[in-house]
């Protein structure tokens, strides 16, 4: 069996749809539709369930994939464990991320140290970002959240108080801590549920038998900052975050043993990790203890 079909498959797969899987694998439309009805002929069975133009990954293809990603997964491991034993840090390495500025002084270090690797950042909450991680699509996650899942590896990055973010005009900006129930009815700016803010938020209000007044949610958490110096309300940020943006808004400490956040890096324990990926876990890890911590 050859292995473009299977790596054809494996795309269209994930989109569940032709055209969109052809334009990432920039083929035109019927030569993917003939090669994936030629690998459902060879297999004697078929991998999807066609309605229209609408196609649903069935019960055979989803078997199928298992088996496919784990094999090719297998493939570009072994490749890349002989390029890393044949010479220096190089090749590509994957990192997903929940903000991109997170990574961005440890990358721009990391590229001029080792310009034969490229390293690709993409942005993803942490739902997503440990889903398309089991599935291969990045070497490596950066996770704020807590990870429990046997299929993957973690280590520690660091741990970071989490703080309250006020605008500069606001009642509690000049204080020096705050308790979570001085927060009554403040209107609140945090990021959907798939981030550790929203959980940070509603764990906090939860135990001092409160309800969050949410005025914005979103997945850019970029915007937080922004949205709070416009006045907007008060949110939940990295200390990490206090040091770069001490302009925009005031920081205030919250009265509360477990206000913070962990970052912990992840990758799959079964998998091959490249030497680029691994030295790029360490130097990312030693920029943000030095970035957090001094």
């Amino acid at each position: 069996m050859d292995l473009l079909p299977l790596r054809y498959f494996q795309v269209v797969a994930r989109h569940e749809h032709i055209s969109r899987a052809a334009a990432e694998l920039r083929v035109s439309q019927p030569s993917l539709s003939r090669t994936i009805a030629r690998l459902e002929k060879e297999l004697g069975v078929p991998l999807f369930d066609r309605q229209g133009r609408h196609i649903r990954l069935n019960s055979y293809g989803a078997a199928f994939l298992t088996r496919v990603d784990r094999a090719l997964t297998e493939l570009d491991d072994g490749r890349q464990e002989l390029a890393d034993a044949a010479g220096p840090v190089r090749g590509s390495v994957s990192v997903a991320s929940e903000t991109l500025l997170t990574l961005a002084s440890a990358l721009v270090a990391f590229r001029a140290e080792h310009p034969e690797a490229d390293v690709r950042i993409s942005q993803s909450s942490g739902v997503r970002m440990l889903q398309r991680l089991r599935r291969g699509e990045v070497d490596l996650c950066l996770a704020s959240q807590q990870i429990d899942d046997p299929e993957l590896e973690t280590a520690e990055v660091l741990r970071e108080e989490a703080m309250l973010a006020v605008p500069f005009d606001h009642r509690l900006a000049s204080r020096a801590s705050v308790d979570i129930a001085e927060l009554a009815g403040e209107p609140v700016i945090t990021t959907n549920g798939e981030f550790w803010q929203r959980e940070l938020t509603d764990r906090l209000f939860a135990r001092a038998g409160l309800r969050p007044n949410v005025v914005s949610e979103g997945n850019e958490l970029a915007a937080t900052t922004f949205l709070i110096s416009l006045g907007l309300g008060v949110g939940f940020l990295p200390e990490m975050a206090s040091r770069h943006e001490l302009g925009m808004v005031a920081f205030v400490r919250i009265d509360s043993p477990d206000c913070y956040r962990t970052l912990s890096f992840a990758w799959r324990r079964n998998g091959y990790l490249s030497l680029a990926a691994r030295r790029f876990r360490e130097h990312a890890t030693e920029s943000l203890r030095r970035d957090v911590h001094g």
